[in-house]
């Protein structure tokens, strides 16, 4: 009698751990999906930010410059570049008419605008790397044995999550530059 209380509890108590490998496997999955949907959420929250301090970028230089056509023109491509996502090919736009006018450098709206600028590249950047990280993170885990085997017995779909490549492709910025250096 005492043999099979002993061997009942051994089951049970393995049983027991057991369900806890299984439902810990799965809630650390979850938990990493959802700091993956965290990162997603932050750059996109940063990219629009992005788009809307362009914006305000092309104001301040809309309110300084004296409206010359090529300029308002100029302005006005790069908003729309910027509205479709193309940041960066903007900002090469914007940056030739701040080269063409100096003085616009120094207006406070201007400085204020790339500063908050900057600071949104920066962060779109590290929640990229983060988004990077958590994948990485993710991937490992359901990977990885015995957690693989655990989360495929309970029936749990792996998500196909790639790493962001956030290369910059400078070769507009090469062309302006020397552009500038022949004129």
């Amino acid at each position: 009698m005492k043999k099979h209380i002993i061997i009942i509890t051994i089951v049970s108590s393995l049983m027991l751990i057991l369900g806890f490998v299984f439902v810990g496997a799965h809630n650390k999955a979850i938990s990493f999906e959802e700091n993956i949907n965290t990162s997603i959420s932050n750059i996109s929250k940063e990219e629009q930010r992005r788009v809307d301090l362009f914006n305000n970028l092309v104001d301040a230089i809309e309110s300084y410059n004296k409206f010359e056509k090529e300029t308002f023109t100029q302005i006005t491509e790069a908003r729309a570049k910027a509205n479709q996502g193309l940041v960066e090919q903007a900002m090469l736009t914007i940056s030739a008419v701040a080269e063409a006018y100096p003085d616009l450098k120094s207006q406070d709206n201007y400085k204020q605008a790339m500063l908050e600028f900057s600071i949104t590249e920066n962060r779109i950047a590290s929640y990229r790397e983060q988004f990077n990280n958590d994948v990485r993170g993710y991937n490992r885990h359901v990977r990885t044995f015995p957690t693989n085997i655990v989360l495929n017995v309970i029936g749990y779909e792996k998500q196909d999550y790639e790493y962001l490549d956030f290369e910059v492709d400078n070769t507009d910025a090469r062309n302006l530059f020397q552009n500038e250096q022949t004129k």
